[in-house]
């Protein structure tokens, strides 16, 4: 058995969120700084600016972790590279071409924790059945999740939306149940959240990180026509329509 204190509250750590085996350290202050910067930590930690950790508290259970994620793991646990074959390799390469995510994203499995690399970025506990089963997310927001979610590389469901958009032709999708752990460009508190009943939400840029993929997204002109559009001074935006979540970082 091991026993540890990160998640005993300490003068520079704390538990600030959990959801299902997820854990979210934030390190409150740097104590550790020397006298050339302590200055720049003192200010960094009254904006907010902390280093995070995310622990995963496995009983026979597993996750799935970007790849280079992990620092620390404590207890029984076990590491595989969830490829099935050649095919199942090729298939991830060509997924990770494409969206820019790495190839290969270790499973870790057993009874432990398995304690994530610090980062300075915001980590959002998105459980999928909040997001009728999946949520497809922008490039670079993965992290890790349980075991028991897939991920595939969903297409844009017309070209103008990837070009005209300002958004990428591919994107991926998690779908299943679990909880999905990203690292997201803002904190949670800046986040709009927009629950669309059989509605249509739009928006000015690419300012929506994360959505329900049975959204349909298109982009469209402001009015019905360009010179209408070019006088409103707002051109094309992004349009969702359906039912679902949109996540939106209106100030990342």
């Amino acid at each position: 058995m091991i026993r540890m204190n990160l998640f005993n509250p300490t003068p520079a750590h704390k538990v600030v969120n959990q959801l299902g085996c997820f854990s979210v350290i934030e390190y409150e202050k740097d104590l550790s700084v020397g006298p050339t910067s302590a200055q720049t930590a003192y200010f960094m930690s009254k904006m907010g600016v902390h280093k995070r950790q995310v622990v995963a508290n496995l009983n026979n259970s597993g996750v799935l972790l970007q790849a280079g994620a992990m620092q620390i793991i404590a207890g029984n646990v076990e590491v595989a590279t969830n490829v099935k074959g050649a095919g199942d390799l090729f298939k991830k390469m060509v997924g990770a071409k494409v969206t820019g995510e790495s190839a290969i994203k270790p499973r870790y499995f057993g009874t432990g924790q398995v304690i994530f690399e610090p980062t300075y970025r915001y980590i959002l506990l998105e459980d999928l059945a909040n997001w009728n089963g999946s949520i497809t997310i922008e490039d670079g927001l993965f992290l890790a999740c349980n075991d028991t979610v897939q991920m595939r590389v969903t297409a844009r469901s017309n070209f103008s939306s990837a070009v005209a958009g300002g958004e990428g032709l591919f994107n991926n999708t998690l779908y299943g149940q679990g909880v999905v752990v990203l690292e997201s460009p803002v904190p949670s508190e800046e986040l709009l959240i927009f629950d669309l009943d059989n509605d249509t939400l739009k928006i000015d840029g690419s300012m929506a990180i994360a959505w329900s993929q049975n959204l349909s997204f298109t982009v469209e002109r402001t009015t019905k026509t360009l010179v209408g559009s070019a006088a409103s001074g707002e051109g094309l935006v992004n349009v969702y329509r359906g039912s679902g979540r949109v996540l939106v970082a209106p100030v990342g």
